[in-house]
């Protein structure tokens, strides 16, 4: 099977399903968040990342196009800027861009990986994003120590939960200035629980064995796409899992999708709708971040493709995690092929 990804001037099938919820013109409503993807190297190779990041990638953002970026967000009044990777913090311009979002009133998100900071060069990072009240989001896709390094590699978990100790003692997951946001992914082809019931289960769990705190749980559907979807390849199960999500739309989760209140630029400035449209390589009717206009950017039609199946599934998923209480089908998964 391959994945099936249409411009945004072909109709596709989540296409059709949206014009059948009422939604003729699938465009923007807001732009409060400028999301940047600085770099896809990173020092993890994680079987679920959608952006196939690895120690060996070298792409990265330069500082001239971070500006760029920090321009644009001034343009829109966004009042946030989520940073992401790759591991971000590899890019060498990465502090540099933090300092700059906030001197320029942003609130700054970074999605990290955790094990990063034990790295060397890097080990100074907790304290930095403490001194500057960075909100973090680390990846931490089960409370399980099994379930993580099958997914993230050998070791992975005890190395998250000394960050996240060392990170508590800083205050984050204490302090609401200092937020510490946990994101969960399902091992294999299903949808992610209810987000409130897994939020306490990793509460109990982390305080039990580890005293951690956090303060949120993010809950992510795995998209077909990236090194998830050859997975799936490998198992047969790739066309299953495609009509599961589709299977399972919601068309209540489509006003609050991340491609309609964002905007997302990629390593070497060009113009996405979201960080999955990114991997894909296919960008927003809106060209380089040199050229952007914050008009005609919300007046764009969203660029879509069957993947977008994904983010409407169940109760929905975004960056910032579901997206509604109420499911119009059962969430049952296929079968846990992916461990």
């Amino acid at each position: 099977m391959k994945l099936a990804v249409i411009n945004s001037r072909t109709e596709n099938r989540f296409d059709q399903r949206v014009r059948q919820a009422g939604d003729e013109d699938f465009r923007g409503l807001t732009m409060d968040t400028v999301q940047v993807n600085i770099g896809l190297r990173c020092n993890l190779a994680c079987h679920h990342c959608h952006v196939e990041s690895s120690p060996k990638r070298q792409e990265e953002m330069s500082w001239d196009t971070m500006k760029m970026v920090l321009a644009a967000a001034e343009k829109v009044h966004a009042s946030k800027m989520d940073i992401t990777g790759g591991a971000p913090e590899m890019n060498p311009n990465f502090m540099r861009l933090v300092d700059a979002a906030i001197a320029q009133g942003l609130e700054v998100i970074v999605r990290t990986n955790l094990t990063i900071m034990l790295e060397d060069g890097y080990a100074d990072l907790p304290e930095f994003f403490a001194d500057r009240h960075v909100h973090l989001i680390a990846s931490l896709p089960c409370y399980l120590e099994t379930n993580v390094d099958r997914q993230r590699g050998k070791h992975v978990y005890q190395e998250s939960v000394q960050v996240l100790k060392h990170l508590n003692s800083l205050g984050y997951g204490a302090r609401d200035d200092l937020k510490l946001d946990l994101v969960y992914n399902p091992g294999g082809p299903s949808l992610p629980p209810d987000q409130r019931t897994l939020e306490a289960a990793y509460r109990k769990e982390l305080a039990r064995h580890f005293g951690i705190r956090f303060t949120r749980l993010y809950t992510i559907t795995n998209l077909p796409i990236g090194r998830f979807f050859h997975d799936l390849q490998r198992q047969g199960y790739a066309q299953k899992y495609q009509d599961f999500l589709e299977h399972t739309f919601n068309p209540s989760t489509l006003g609050e999708l991340m491609c309609r209140h964002q905007l997302h630029v990629g390593w070497d400035g060009t113009i996405y709708d979201c960080d999955f449209n990114y991997a894909l390589k296919l960008p927003a009717d809106a060209g380089h971040i040199r050229d952007f206009n914050p008009q005609t950017f919300l007046q764009r039609r969203i660029a879509t493709g069957n993947h977008c199946f994904g983010c409407t599934a169940g109760r929905g998923s975004s960056c910032g995690g579901s997206l509604v209480e109420d499911v119009v089908h059962a969430e049952q998964p296929i079968q846990d092929a992916a461990g």
